[in-house]
């Protein structure tokens, strides 16, 4: 029996990058994943990759800035799979570097959509069901920026600064319940953010989505103990920076 056998989870931004990577990750451990995107094409070619092992996918492609349609994620998993075990929030828009005088409404209404809106439409849609799930785990992906301010990257670093707090506080909130809700920082890793926001850079010299996809992964394991925690991972692993663990 693989430790996620029978269970569902749901991936969001898996049409590439480490949303794609954990999702096929999640399906090698025996979860059946939900991947949602906006594109079409890269959630079919996750599935594919998928299948190739003989896992099983269910495409939702949705744009995560329409929060009508993340709040239709809960009810619409219940009725189809009667329940959700693991939650991973991969997506993030990274908007323009620009000084903070220079953002634009619409990159300023773009960045919040996805990186802050988007996370408090999905606790409030998943909550009920990762509650009632025998080892309910919710992860988020995080970055340095929200806690290391720079130069230009305000927009970006503002709303994961956001998202933290926001993740945080519910992860208090759940505390005496089996959910477990914790941040994950993969660190440096290339993907098309990071090439967007380092174009310069030769993504050769980073690891992979699939390099950081299983201490992620790890995070969403009936084992896992660890709560309300920031974990970030290096080329050595993961390590705990806050929280608590669970006995």
């Amino acid at each position: 029996m693989l430790p996620l056998t029978d269970c569902v989870a749901l991936v969001t931004g898996a049409s590439r990058g480490i949303g794609a990577a954990v999702a096929i990750e999640l399906a090698q451990r025996g979860a059946h994943v939900v991947l949602t995107a906006r594109t079409q094409g890269g959630l079919e070619e996750a599935d594919d990759a998928i299948r190739t092992f003989g896992g099983s996918a269910t495409l939702l492609p949705l744009d995560l800035a329409e929060g009508s349609q993340v709040d239709a994620i809960g009810p619409s998993l219940h009725q189809r799979f009667g329940r959700l075990d693991v939650l991973v929030h991969a997506a993030g828009a990274l908007g323009r570097l620009t000084p903070v005088p220079h953002i634009l409404a619409d990159d300023w209404a773009d960045v919040l959509a996805v990186n802050l809106n988007a996370v408090w439409h999905l606790v409030r849609t998943c909550d009920p069901l990762l509650r009632q799930a025998p080892h309910g785990r919710a992860v988020f992906v995080t970055d340095q920026r929200a806690r290391a301010p720079k130069a230009y990257w305000g927009a970006y670093g503002a709303t994961k600064a956001a998202m933290e707090h926001l993740v945080l506080a519910w992860a208090d909130e759940v505390r005496i319940t089996p959910l477990l809700v914790n941040l994950f920082d993969p660190g440096p890793t290339a993907t098309r953010l990071r090439s967007r926001a380092m174009p310069g850079e030769d993504p050769t010299t980073l690891p992979q989505p699939s390099d950081v996809a299983p201490a992620l992964v790890a995070l969403c394991l009936p084992t896992e103990r660890r709560h309300a925690s920031l974990i970030c991972n290096d080329r050595s692993g993961a390590a705990p920076i806050n929280g608590t663990s669970r006995q």
